[in-house]
């Protein structure tokens, strides 16, 4: 997945691959052992709901669809391309799998409460998943959503951050901190958990946590902006720029020789 990242990003000259890089453990465990999905069948009513709040990461979230066989892997070269299903950010009415239209940072977490609400009122077996960014908790939507899921008891919504400390602008610290985060997630009456976000074991865990849990959930994901490219990582002017061709299979060959410890 971080492959096709880099590769769709540089092919296209533009586009996120920073919180992209940071989310990609996340992500490749919720589509590859955690959501229960159809590839086949995209309106299967009891499926597992997936929003990606931080809708700028979408090339992340075409790579996962993709080897998930919600379409092929040679259409991640059309990303941000004129005419292409796979916008800069995700388009719920023109691509397989993508659950909703995001971008526009705050909004998700509401997505994702309108959705566990539905489920909730229509006795669905299903779960709902939105992964937000650290730097998106500055938008105050994100707690109108926060108390609503815990006032309607929304036991069937997880929710991620993607914790890498960094948004376009700097340090998150300096720009707006959000601490203390989990204080504040409890204090609105979620479950809160903290894990290392490029550990499976322990995302796992959280998530299974999570699950059987009986209030909404929220997973604080400590994560490295640009995670398996050095000259990425920990680096806030690679938030939402392309690599040059150079650059690219420079950190494709980093990738790949990670990939076994990644």
């Amino acid at each position: 997945m971080r492959c096709h990242v880099i590769e769709s990003i540089a092919q296209a000259g533009s586009g996120h691959p920073g919180g992209s890089l940071s989310s990609a453990d996340i992500v490749a465990l919720l589509y590859g052992h955690v959501l229960e999905i159809r590839p086949d069948d995209t309106h299967w009513s009891n499926r597992d709901r997936f929003v990606l709040a931080k809708g700028h990461a979408a090339p992340l979230l075409y790579a996962a669809l993709a080897m998930r066989d919600f379409f092929e892997p040679s259409e991640l070269s059309s990303l941000r391309k004129l005419g292409s299903r796979l916008q800069g950010h995700p388009d719920c009415k023109s691509t397989p799998g993508v659950e909703a239209s995001t971008g526009s940072l705050g909004q998700g977490l509401s997505i994702g409460v309108g959705m566990a609400l539905a489920g909730q009122m229509d006795d669905g077996e299903w779960g709902v998943y939105v992964l937000l960014g650290d730097g998106e908790l500055q938008e105050g939507q994100v707690w109108e959503a926060a108390m609503a899921a815990a006032h309607y008891k929304l036991a069937n919504l997880v929710a991620i951050i993607d914790y890498n400390g960094l948004q376009i602008d700097g340090p998150i610290r300096e720009v707006l901190s959000p601490e203390p985060l989990d204080d504040k997630w409890r204090a609105f009456g979620w479950y809160v958990q903290e894990v290392d976000g490029h550990d499976f074991c322990q995302l796992d865990q959280a998530i299974r946590n999570a699950q059987s849990a009986s209030l909404p959930a929220v997973i604080i994901a400590h994560t490295i902006k640009g995670k398996g490219v050095d000259f990425m990582e920990g680096e806030c002017d690679w938030h939402g720029k392309a690599p040059s061709m150079e650059q690219c299979h420079d950190a494709l060959q980093q990738i790949r020789g990670q990939k076994g410890a990644l």
